[in-house]
């Protein structure tokens, strides 16, 4: 809430000044003082729409999670895209071989096509969550667009056989004003991370830097996102196991994105 009070204080500031400085510059061509004012204030708005479209702690509805509150070293490893062959299959042994949980938000239009894929991901202890249907950024789409996005993807997770609740994330983390609202809806958080080293296009470049950056900024209740289902990502890849074996020696346990919140204490934005 603060943060929303913030951009509309920000708008409303704007665009007085704004007005302030046209109009002690043309007080005799008024149409030129509301031209310039209108003009301000949509500069504003959509500077704070842009803010608020890829901000990582806040949303105008519904709840946001980042990472969890909990006292014990428990972190949620999540992967975006999939699923996709080879690359889910190499994952999934790289964590098979250490024992590893992990949460994959799936596309619905690479779920359906990938069926078998993705009822090994559950067969073997993970969980799916929902990263819509098309992977289109959610922003400036209809309420029927973003439910539809939702449900259907919802319905073939559902067909994989995961049981619980079906967690959602944004595609490339975008969100506005009818995506959070949808959500709130239908009852699902949005749910972030707090840790991201692909998302640093210089991280991303290198496994050990990925690796370091993670060990370094992992906290209890902190969730963490890779991506690894595709061939550009191969760095990821290789940081995976290096993640995993990190952290585990400095004492965390993997655990799903379901398993985390129900163990915190709160969720936190």
């Amino acid at each position: 809430m603060a943060e929303a009070l913030l951009f509309l204080a920000l708008v409303v500031a704007a665009t007085a000044v704004g007005s302030y400085l046209l109009r002690r510059r043309a007080e005799k061509r008024k149409w030129s003082v509301w031209l310039g004012t209108f003009v301000l204030a949509f500069v504003a708005l959509g500077a704070g729409a842009y803010v608020l479209m890829n901000h990582r702690t806040f949303q105008l509805f519904g709840g946001l999670v980042r990472r969890v509150e909990t006292p014990e070293k428990l972190v949620a490893l999540t992967f975006d895209d999939g699923p996709r062959s080879p690359f889910t299959e190499e994952v999934l042994e790289i964590l098979k071989a250490r024992g590893a949980k992990a949460t994959f938000f799936v596309v619905g239009d690479n779920l359906q096509r990938e069926m078998d894929l993705a009822r090994r991901v559950v067969r073997e202890g993970h969980e799916l969550g929902n990263h819509s249907f098309s992977h289109s950024r959610m922003v400036f789409k209809s309420l029927a667009f973003c439910r539809d996005e939702i449900e259907s993807t919802d319905r073939l997770i559902r067909q994989s056989g995961h049981q619980g609740p079906i967690h959602f994330r944004p595609p490339n983390g975008k969100r506005l004003l009818v995506l959070p609202y949808a959500l709130s809806q239908m009852g699902k958080r949005s749910i972030f991370m707090d840790v991201e080293p692909d998302s640093d296009p210089q991280l991303a470049k290198n496994a050990d830097a990925m690796t370091e950056h993670v060990l370094g900024q992992t906290r209890p209740g902190s969730i963490i996102l890779l991506h690894v289902e595709n061939r550009s990502r191969r760095e990821g890849m290789k940081a995976v196991p290096r993640i995993v074996d990190g952290l585990k020696a400095k004492g965390y346990r993997f655990v799903t994105v379901s398993e985390l919140l129900a163990a915190g204490t709160s969720a936190r934005p």
